[in-house]
């Protein structure tokens, strides 16, 4: 019997509209097989037409658009040039993303799920090659193409992905005006390796970043305690104009990548409480045991129908509770989470002050393609906008490439001192990338 036929007689009709935007990406993977895969979506999408999810009026199926590279170079820089990173699926994902995005804001659905691949959360603002089966941050994308169609400022990102969300945290790190909030696995036991609470954003966005690195084998019990004692009340007090789950599927007792214990009917439960506007597939990689199920469940979650039914194969009632000294470090880092959000000012960060700028140097790794890239990054200390942000970046030390960024609403001051940067990279004959988010303009010399 399917969810159809569970409900009332007559047409069944969800208490939310809903659009659905599948692209599977059939034809591409990095290897036969990844993880991160074709058969990902496959199975989802049998078992959602086998329940007869789209014959419930206000559940609807809707085409991608295609993504643009002014789509992607809106936000990121990429030293190799685009061409040498970016595939045509990556723009096909992107532009689910999008597609997804524009059925809420220009109000035809009331929610969206962008059931897509490959993913994006680990593409940063620059993009040198491949990172955690990344390349271009979707969300990132959408969000972007939002702003610039639709007028909206106030953002909230909430990824829920077992694996930080450290592309999405870069390139939002000096934006005041979008939140970025990642519940993950501790990064001590588990890739990025990133995501601490103290990672509150950049000197001028305190605040506008929250990390919850949660301890392995969390379940049920864990995830729903902190979507309510934590995540709700920073969002009710941020209020966003739009929030997004960046919606990775990755925690589930059964993927073989992770080491967390949460259940379809889990999801289900965090989506209810966190009521995102619009949801993108990110990680997931239990191809039958998980991803047909949990995205059925948020899917009924999303559109406000019942999910109680939704079991999928393996499950067991214990693997819902999460060990009591686990729940005991779970709210103590709740507490401690909370006064970081309330205190940001005093609480320290990893930049020095350098004249009007504030400046740090990191290191960062591209796992799918063995780069090591050096990054120097200064972000002007601005009281009139977010601040000039210039990241010098290479590969193995070779040439510098001078990237300068325009947030919304620059001063004029932040752009007589990027045109200033911009001149002096020039004559050293150093690339240059110059991105101007008010202008809408992408330049490479």
């Amino acid at each position: 019997m399917t969810i159809a036929e569970k409900t009332t007689p007559g047409t069944p009709k969800s208490v939310r509209t809903l659009g659905l935007v599948f692209f599977p990406a059939y034809d591409w993977a990095i290897t036969p097989d990844h993880p991160e895969r074709e058969e990902r979506l496959l199975y989802t999408q049998d078992q959602l037409r086998e329940e007869g999810l789209f014959d419930i009026a206000g559940i609807s199926e809707h085409r991608p658009d295609m993504g643009l590279m002014r789509d992607v170079s809106r936000v990121h820089f990429c030293p190799p040039g685009f061409d040498a990173v970016v595939e045509t699926p990556h723009l096909a994902s992107a532009g689910s993303a999008v597609s997804a995005g524009r059925l809420v804001a220009g109000g035809r659905t009331q929610k969206a799920f962008a059931l897509t691949r490959p993913p994006g959360h680990h593409a940063m603002k620059v993009v040198q090659g491949g990172r955690g089966f990344c390349a271009v941050n979707i969300e990132a994308i959408m969000i972007e193409r939002l702003r610039r169609e639709y007028g909206i400022r106030r953002v909230a990102i909430v990824d829920t992905d077992c694996h930080h969300g450290d592309g999405t945290q870069d390139i939002y790190w000096h934006d005041p005006h979008t939140l970025f909030i990642s519940l993950h696995q501790d990064g001590r036991t588990l890739y990025p390796g990133t995501g601490f609470s103290t990672e509150l954003g950049g000197p001028g966005a305190r605040g506008a970043t929250i990390n919850v690195p949660l301890p392995p084998q969390t379940g049920d019990e864990g995830f729903l305690y902190v979507m309510k004692h934590l995540v709700r009340p920073i969002l009710d007090h941020w209020r966003p104009d739009l929030v997004i789950n960046s919606a990775g599927q990755d925690n589930h007792f059964t993927d073989p990548i992770t080491d967390m214990r949460l259940s379809a009917r889990g999801y289900a439960r965090m989506v209810e409480l966190l009521n995102p506007d619009i949801a993108v597939l990110e990680g997931g990689y239990s191809i039958q045991g998980a991803l047909p199920y949990v995205n059925l469940a948020v899917i009924l979650a999303l559109a406000g129908m019942d999910y109680s039914h939704v079991i999928e194969p393996l499950w067991h009632e214990e693997l819902a509770r999460t060990a009591p000294k686990s729940m005991d470090y779970i709210g103590e880092l709740c507490e401690k989470t909370w006064r970081l959000y309330e205190h940001t000012h005093t609480a320290p960060h990893d930049y020095t002050k350098s004249g009007y700028f504030w400046t740090r140097e990191r290191s960062v790794y591209y796992d799918t393609d063995g780069i090591r890239e050096h990054q120097r990054e200064e972000v002007r200390d601005c009281s009139d906008c977010p601040g000039l942000l210039v990241i010098q970046s290479t590969v193995d030390y070779r040439t510098w490439s001078v990237c300068l960024h325009l947030p919304l609403e620059a001063c004029p001051t932040c752009r007589a001192e990027a045109e200033e940067r911009r001149r002096q990279a020039i004559g050293k004959k150093q690339p240059v990338e110059y991105s101007d988010r008010d202008q809408d303009v992408y330049e490479r010399s």
